[in-house]
């Protein structure tokens, strides 16, 4: 029973997600990605707590956990970080005076 719970939580927020996403207009990307770095960032202390706490099969979770939410956070930086870039000021090249 807690079985088919499970996978009809897992498809319906599935669903859902892919739904909200998708009618994300393009001004709120950036604010937005950031807030899922936060929520990584969680994700990230708490596969370390997992890790360190059970056995061989909660290590093995946990180490993939840690892993796939880093590069998670470290992905939506850099993301972010060149969105951000496209909307700041261009400098322009130094100008030399001829004489």
């Amino acid at each position: 029973m807690t079985l088919a719970v499970g996978i009809t939580v897992f498809v319906l927020a599935a669903f859902v997600g892919f739904e909200v996403i998708t009618k994300v207009p393009p001004q709120l990307h950036t604010p937005l990605m950031s807030g899922s770095n936060a929520i990584s960032g969680i994700t990230v202390i708490g596969a370390v707590l997992v890790a360190g706490q059970g056995g061989l099969l909660a290590g093995i979770l946990g180490f993939l956990a840690v892993t796939f939410a880093t590069i998670n956070v470290v992905g939506g930086f850099l993301v972010t970080d060149r969105m951000l870039e496209m909307f700041g000021t261009r400098r322009r090249p130094a100008r030399r005076n001829p004489g």
